[in-house]
């Protein structure tokens, strides 16, 4: 049992099931036993792997992305360059790394991390320790100027609901006690405005994922971007429209039951990447999977520079980086990276308007 599990129960006994927005929070924020107040997820020593921790290739290649995007627009000064939910900072340190010459684009930046994880923070301050970094508590705090920012699996984490179509109504999805065990169950059929035109292509039983959150934080880095200029890559596991159940949990690099081992492993859910665009004020470009994002960037050509000198696992290990970001069976087609710009300018390099 975890420290956070008898919490929750209590809490389903004094107040009534919970929605799987209001677990995933309890489980990744609480403030002593949440998953990301007490561990340290990411790695080969952690629970899961992102792609700047498979290959420094890949960080290099949005770094520069974001660069010509910022050149594009004629290379605005000050400016700020941002990411939310940066991990251990080691995207950053690759960005910062890959865009050094470029003219211009270091004195301009005014880079900002969001965490508000102080253990996290503390992280990202070791990794980036040559570098004049501040951080910000939300993406509301950023400061009024052009932005171009990248979010990284950052989405993916933030609380869902989940509703299950029941002819013409839906039931949400909850989660409360079984035999004093969590367990899944849902609440009553009512209509939702706010679903109605998901009735036309869903059929009953069909379930589907809500995220208010990322509305809000993708409407407010579209608004900045539509009012100061800017761009912003969106990358994540997901699809264009939610449909089916998603919700999943990760722990030392496998799949577990989301309801086994609260405050211990890491949860999360595919992007509805049609509701972030709905939600922006700015332009967005077509959803680009990950692979051909990056090849188109020149990913292979880079690779092959590297790969120069190199030879036995060393060189094994690269070309494995390789395949894992790019290939259709790994993270190629299962990540998808949606660009956000304002008016009047080109889309980020790599994508398409």
């Amino acid at each position: 049992m975890t420290a956070l599990a008898p919490i929750l129960r209590a809490q389903i006994a004094a107040s009534g099931p919970l929605t799987v927005a209001q677990y995933m929070a309890t489980c990744l924020l609480h403030p002593e036993h949440g998953y990301y107040t007490t561990a340290q997820p990411f790695g080969a020593a952690g629970d899961f792997v992102t792609a700047p921790e498979i290959s420094q290739m890949f960080g290099e290649l949005i770094g520069l992305s974001l660069a010509q995007a910022w050149l594009d627009q004629g290379a605005p000064t000050p400016f700020v360059l941002a990411e939310p939910g940066p991990g251990r900072g080691t995207l950053m340190a690759d960005i910062l790394r890959a865009t050094a010459r470029v003219p211009g684009f270091h004195a301009a930046a005014r880079i900002v991390l969001v965490e508000a994880s102080p253990a996290l923070r503390a992280t990202q301050r070791e990794t980036l320790k040559t570098s004049p970094v501040t951080w910000a508590d939300s993406v509301d705090a950023l400061p009024d100027a052009p932005l171009f920012l990248v979010a990284n699996e950052f989405f993916d984490a933030l609380p869902i609901r989940q509703f299950i179509r029941r002819g013409d109504g839906w039931a949400e999805r909850v989660i409360g006690l079984s035999g004093g065990a969590l367990s899944f169950g849902e609440t009553a059929p009512v209509p939702h405005a706010a679903l109605a035109h998901r009735l036309q292509d869903t059929k009953d039983g069909d379930l589907i994922e809500t995220c208010a959150p990322a509305q809000a934080i993708a409407a407010t880095i579209g608004t900045r971007i539509k009012a100061h200029g800017g761009a912003a890559l969106l990358i994540d596991y997901g699809d264009w429209r939610s449909l089916g159940d998603t919700f999943q949990a990760v722990q030392a690099h496998k799949p577990v039951d989301p309801l086994a081992a609260p405050g211990q492993c890491d949860l999360t859910a595919h992007v509805d990447f049609e509701a972030l665009a709905q939600a922006v004020p700015c332009r967005f470009t077509r959803l680009t999977p990950q692979g051909i994002f990056l090849e188109r960037l020149g990913l292979t050509q880079r690779a092959q520079a590297l790969a120069r000198g190199l030879q036995g696992a060393t060189l094994d290990q690269h070309i494995a980086a390789h395949r894992r970001l790019t290939h259709p069976k790994e993270m190629g087609t299962l990540f998808k990276i949606l660009g956000l710009y304002p008016d009047g300018s080109q889309p980020p390099p790599g994508l398409d308007p």
